[in-house]
């Protein structure tokens, strides 16, 4: 049976990427030898890192505006460290917005190395919505947010207007939609959502902003460091990136962020209607800060649950239990996941009205 992968990551891939790097596990490029061990220092490899990067540049159309691109290792959980070492200065402060579990990782965090102002904050509300109408000091050496929280399948829709270098988590959103992304000074993702397996970082920055900490930095938590080394300063996840290589092309390829963005908004608002419409059902996140990525949503009543779940287990849907954080049901709508998976999860949800 055809799996329905709504898994919030590491998650669904496109079917042509699965193929196309299996293919490579036994032979890339012809070479004789596997992209599992092959030199990452050699030609054919090197080609990768620098079509990947480019690539990378195309599709947020950054080209020529002064960002460096980087392949590196540690998931986003690394750059919740890696971003105030390189952007707090000694003694400076830094403005961070709390909207959910990882956004309060990378606060944690930035607390190490100076001031952490957090100008906005839902947690009280279990990370409902996205705070609103809050500032962002002058004096802050840049401002972090969350751009899509998974947990809580919230997104931020409208981006603040400052001075203050803008930094962005976009692990679980980048690639989904079209933004100016020529307003961020600096975005990273870990890749296991919308760009490939889990094994790489993604980061994406403005060179400009580097090197006005006054602060040491080791070497291979130093941005300069890694531009410098072309994303090789230490041996890079070959496979993965390799990987993210074959997902950038598939997006290029289908006509980039613009025609995706259609697509995700099509699957998001064919399952958020049947959210609503159902009388069995009801919405977790509010609905003006609603994912398109991460739709999450509960039964009204919990009785109804064991007949749910099996009803949308034997329907091939794989994937969307809740986060303990909020419990219910979480549907993550990647890039990768096909309309006619939503059609599925929701012909169940349908099914479930007309058995209750």
């Amino acid at each position: 049976m055809k799996k329905h992968n709504y898994s919030a990551g590491p998650c669904i891939l496109p079917q042509e990427v699965f193929e196309k790097a299996s293919q490579a596990i036994l032979n890339f490029n012809n070479s004789g030898l596997s992209i599992l061990e092959i030199s990452h220092r050699s030609k054919d490899f090197v080609a990768v890192m620098e079509e990947a990067r480019s690539l990378v540049l195309e599709l947020l159309n950054l080209e020529g505006k002064g960002y460096q691109v980087l392949f590196l290792q540690g998931g986003a959980s690394l750059e919740f460290l890696r971003v105030p070492y390189n952007l707090m200065k000694v003694e400076g402060k830094a403005a961070y917005l709390d909207t959910g579990t990882w956004a309060n990782g990378a606060i944690k965090e930035a607390k190490s190395f100076g001031e952490t102002v957090i100008v906005g904050s839902s947690k009280e509300e279990n990370y409902n919505h996205i705070p609103k109408e809050y500032q962002i000091p002058s004096d802050a050496n840049y401002f972090h947010c969350t751009s899509n929280n998974t947990i809580f399948g919230t997104q931020i829709k409208n981006f603040p207007k400052t001075n203050v270098p803008i930094v962005c988590d976009m692990s679980s959103d980048i690639f989904s939609r079209s933004l100016d992304f020529s307003n961020f000074d600096l975005i990273y993702a870990g890749a296991q959502k919308n760009i490939g397996p889990a094994g790489t970082t993604l980061i994406i920055v403005k060179e400009e902003i580097l090197g006005k900490t006054n602060r040491n930095i080791p070497n291979i938590l130093n941005y300069q460091q890694h531009i410098t080394k072309e994303s090789m300063y230490n041996t890079p996840p070959v496979f993965a990136v390799y990987t993210s290589l074959l997902t950038l092309q598939w997006l290029k390829k289908i006509g980039g962020i613009s025609a995706i963005e259609k697509i995700n908004e099509t699957k998001a608002n064919i399952l958020y209607s049947e959210i609503d419409r159902n009388p069995l059902f009801t919405g977790v996140a509010s609905k003006e800060d609603r994912s398109i990525m991460n739709a999450t949503f509960v039964l009204k009543n919990p009785e109804h649950q064991e007949l749910f779940d099996t009803m949308w287990k034997e329907a091939g849907i794989s994937g969307i239990n809740g986060h303990r954080s909020v419990g219910g049901y979480r549907a993550s709508m990647y890039n990768a996941l096909p309309i006619e998976s939503v059609q599925v999860l929701v012909n169940v949800m349908k099914e479930l009205e007309n058995k209750i």
